[in-house]
């Protein structure tokens, strides 16, 4: 009787915390979404000239030819992108680092931006320049087989471990890079095709992109989402998640395929975007943890966030011009990460 008590105290006593923790995050959650909608909001307000946002609501609930309303429906597609484009990279990513259990791990690891820049390059040498729905179509093959190359040599003899897949990421990446390199600098009609792709960007990209790449992006996050507790055991080691009774490798392709996926329809969609992959889930998991429960919507919500204030900046700090995305990602995802990793230690994968 008196050894059973304070283990019941304790227990108790546990129950607050755990709730705190649980308010704590869901608040957060929240907060990140309202962000987001302020965002979008922000996104279909602000460019090289500014429209109040009561004349935003006004040309999305009735459009009447107004300039404004043609300058909120321009907008539309590039926002609707970012909100796409920034869930699945994040996604992408958060998966990438909790597969691999390497905290420098994006969709650059399993070779996909190389492969869909190959795959780019490749159509448009023997087809011809294509529209950019025709760019989208041809970079998934290349994104999604280069996944899977990387996959079967790093699974080859005695398995997969992190050290070995991304070994077999960056030989991959490497070969295929110098293989664009080799056809753009021979052709030099493919090389000004692709480069316009390569920049990564969502200006030019209208509906039709969104709605190409959407299919892709929303199985990926609902696999995902779905693995969030497979993906806790996985991070306790291979032998002790088998012996909760996880079936590792069918988590791993599983994992592997949605990020593969995800990243594949992103750099398809808009060409490769630096950073977000990389540096929205260390965020995420600064306050979070390494729980994937949380860390995948926390994801979901704040790679859009990050993708759209990026591009709204673009279109500000160059007026009348415009900075591409994938620029303006690059300088914002630095820093935050730095920060990220001096303020405390990165937490454990």
């Amino acid at each position: 009787m008196t050894t059973t008590a304070p283990a019941r105290a304790g227990s108790t006593a546990a129950r607050p915390g755990r709730s705190a923790r649980t308010g704590r995050l869901a608040a957060g959650l929240a907060l990140t979404g309202l962000a987001l909608v302020l965002a979008v909001g922000l996104s279909l307000a602000v460019g090289a000239r500014s429209i109040p946002l009561g004349d935003v609501w006004s040309g999305l609930a009735n459009p009447d030819g107004s300039y404004a309303g043609a300058v909120v429906a321009g907008r539309v597609p590039r926002t609707v992108l970012g909100l796409l484009v920034g869930s699945a990279l994040a996604v992408s990513g958060a998966l990438i680092q909790g597969l691999t259990r390497n905290p420098l791990g994006d969709p650059g690891l399993l070779g996909i931006n190389s492969g869909a820049a190959a795959s780019v390059v490749t159509v448009t040498a023997v087809l011809g320049a294509g529209s950019v729905t025709q760019q989208v179509w041809a970079a998934l093959p290349g994104a999604l087989l280069a996944a899977v190359v990387v996959y079967v040599v790093g699974s080859a003899g005695r398995g997969s471990t992190p050290v070995r897949l991304v070994l077999a990421g960056a030989a991959v990446a490497a070969a295929l890079q110098a293989y664009v390199g080799a056809v753009t600098l021979s052709l030099p009609l493919v090389f000004v095709d692709y480069r316009a792709w390569a920049v990564g960007s969502f200006a030019g990209r209208g509906l039709d992109v969104a709605t190409s790449i959407a299919p892709f992006v929303v199985v990926g996050l609902v696999v995902a989402v779905l693995l969030a507790r497979s993906l806790n055991a996985l991070a306790l080691g291979e032998e002790s998640a088998t012996a909760l009774g996880l079936r590792t490798v069918r988590t791993r392709v599983l994992g592997g395929a949605a990020a593969a996926l995800l990243a594949a329809a992103a750099t398809a969609g808009v060409g490769p975007i630096a950073f977000v992959g990389l540096a929205v889930p260390h965020v995420v998991r600064s306050f979070t943890g390494p729980d994937a429960r949380w860390q995948l919507p926390f994801c979901v919500l704040a790679g859009p966030l990050l993708m759209l204030l990026a591009d709204v900046l673009g279109r500000v700090v160059t007026r009348p011009g415009e900075l591409m995305v994938g620029v303006v990602t690059a300088f914002l995802g630095a820093p935050v990460l730095i920060a990220v990793v001096r303020r405390r230690s990165v937490v454990a994968l």
